[in-house]
C-alpha cells in the first residue's frame, strides 16, 4: 500500500504548511498526492518518484511565484472609514475649519472644511476628501475643478 504512505506524507506536509504558511509545504503535499494517485494506479516506485519530482518542480517553480505575487498585491477595495473617502455627503450643520456635521452613508459624522477659509452652509453637497479619526474633512462639491 504505497499510496497510503504518500497520503500520510501529504497530510504531514499539509500540517507543516498550516503552521508555516510559506506555500512550500502545501505544494509538496500536492505533489505527494500526485504520487499517491500514481501509486494507486499501480505504477512502480520509480514512476512515483518521477511524478513527485515533476509535480513538486511545477508547483515550486511555476505556481508558487505566481501565488506570492498575487498575495503581495494591495487589495482593490478599501475597508472601514477609508471606503468613505471620495463619497458625497450633505451638510447637516454648518461646516467650518473647526466644526460641523454631515450626513454620510446614512450616518451623521463630525466634519471640518478641508480649506480652512471656507464656511459650508447647511444643505450643501460636499465630497469627503480625508478621514481624520472620527472626523471627515470635506470640500464643497461645486468649488472643485
Amino acid at each position: 500500500m504505497p499510496w497510503f504512505v504518500w497520503l500520510l506524507a501529504a497530510a504531514a506536509l499539509g500540517a507543516a504548511e498550516f503552521f508555516t504558511l510559506t506555500l512550500v509545504f502545501g505544494l509538496l503535499a500536492g505533489a505527494a498526492l500526485v504520487a499517491a494517485v500514481v501509486a494507486g494506479v499501480g505504477i512502480g516506485l520509480s514512476g512515483q518518484l518521477v511524478a513527485l519530482g515533476a509535480a513538486a518542480a511545477l508547483g515550486l517553480l511555476v505556481v508558487r511565484p505566481v501565488a506570492m505575487r498575487h498575495m503581495a498585491q494591495q487589495p482593490f477595495f478599501r475597508e472601514g472609514s477609508d471606503a468613505l473617502i471620495g463619497r458625497r455627503a450633505e451638510v447637516v450643520q454648518e461646516v467650518t475649519a473647526t466644526r460641523g456635521l454631515i450626513k454620510l452613508a446614512g450616518e451623521e459624522w463630525s466634519a471640518r472644511a478641508l480649506d480652512e477659509s471656507l464656511v459650508i452652509p447647511v444643505g450643501a453637497v460636499v465630497d469627503v476628501m480625508e478621514i481624520d479619526g472620527a472626523t471627515a474633512l470635506v470640500h464643497p462639491r461645486e468649488l472643485l475643478p
